[in-house]
């Protein structure tokens, strides 16, 4: 069997099974600091194609309106290794938890976010390109779950840790940067509000106490966090370096970089609950990672979609342009 396949922008002719159980060699570059972070990828047990195509849909698919064929999908991921049986059953997994949806349009299928899977994707990826973060005023939300039943306690409490929430007792979570909204949003879809208990609350005269400081680093698990962003550093860092120095950035090496950098960064923020400045220790890794990420993304992002708008297809033809929002990431990409 035949299939078509894009190579630089260009169809070709690749022979072999469609969705066969091993992945495709990816491509090596002339970056040996991107050939390692494929590599990375490649050897994660198992590689989570899902959560690296809800990567793709938020950084680089949405900006351009957020549908594209599922052939020119899979010729895009192929240079990181994955395979087209291992993108189908993600796509199809995706579908079943309502992130993706799909439209015939003769024999092609085209995928795009569902209207629950952009607003998953705006509250996600927002925390990823802002500029910075809003000053604090020393407010504190707290959430008492002491009327809940065990089960349902044991629910609200991972998805309030999601959003930034941590415990300081057994039933009682608090976050000191809280949207409100979204809290009740939450607790409303899990069925949790009547039972819930939330205040506000000030705690502005043990900011700098050495409770607060000790408090915050068992609710948060603040160091082990601050490992992962060292990790992180020392990934990026080398790719940075050797970035900065070429002359002529090659699209396809752009779009590689960029994809995961924005991978790592999006799975670092999910454990992130982003807290003020003056609760976090002066050195904090996460000041100096979000930086790297934002300098090699400013670096890459235009080369980048020289690649996506060369081999990303819709049913209407070439990706429509993105829009102003997009030029906002990270305080400005201009």
């Amino acid at each position: 069997m035949t299939v078509a396949v894009r190579t630089n922008g260009k169809a070709g002719r690749r022979t072999g099974i469609v969705g066969a159980l091993t992945a495709p060699s990816p491509t090596m570059t002339a970056l040996a600091p991107l050939n390692q972070l494929i590599t990375r990828f490649q050897e994660q047990t198992p590689i989570r194609a899902s959560s690296l195509i809800i990567t793709l849909y938020g950084d680089a698919i949405e900006p351009h309106g957020g549908t594209v064929w599922l052939g020119s999908l899979i010729n895009l991921l192929e240079p990181i290794g994955i395979n087209e049986r291992l993108i189908r059953t993600s796509i199809f997994r995706l579908t079943k938890e309502d992130w993706l949806t799909a439209e015939k349009v003769g024999r092609r299928s085209y995928y795009s976010l569902t209207g629950t899977g952009r607003r998953r994707f705006e509250k996600a990826f927002k925390r990823v390109y802002s500029s910075s973060l809003p000053a604090w005023d020393g407010s504190w939300t707290l959430v008492m779950l002491s009327q809940l039943a065990a089960d349902k306690r044991k629910q609200v409490r991972e998805e309030l840790e999601w959003q930034g929430f941590g415990a300081i007792a057994p039933t009682v979570l608090a976050c000191p940067r809280c949207d409100r909204a979204d809290l009740v949003t939450t607790l409303q879809d899990l069925e949790a509000l009547d039972d819930s208990i939330v205040f506000e609350t000030h705690a502005q005269d043990v900011l700098a106490s050495r409770a607060m400081r000790l408090q915050v680093r068992e609710s948060w698990n603040i160091d082990e966090l601050a490992s992962h962003y060292s990790e992180f550093i020392r990934l990026f860092r080398p790719l940075w370096q050797v970035l900065r120095e070429q002359d002529n950035l090659q699209p396809s090496d752009c779009f590689l970089a960029r994809t995961l950098l924005i991978h790592e960064y999006r799975r670092l923020l999910l454990r992130d609950p982003q807290l003020p400045d003056e609760l976090l220790p002066g050195d904090w890794e996460g000041r100096a990672a979000r930086q790297l990420c934002r300098n090699i993304y400013r670096l890459i992002f235009a080369r980048a979609e020289e690649w996506l708008n060369d081999n990303l297809e819709t049913a209407d033809g070439p990706l429509p342009d993105v829009g102003e929002s997009f030029y906002r990431r990270f305080g400005g990409l201009k």
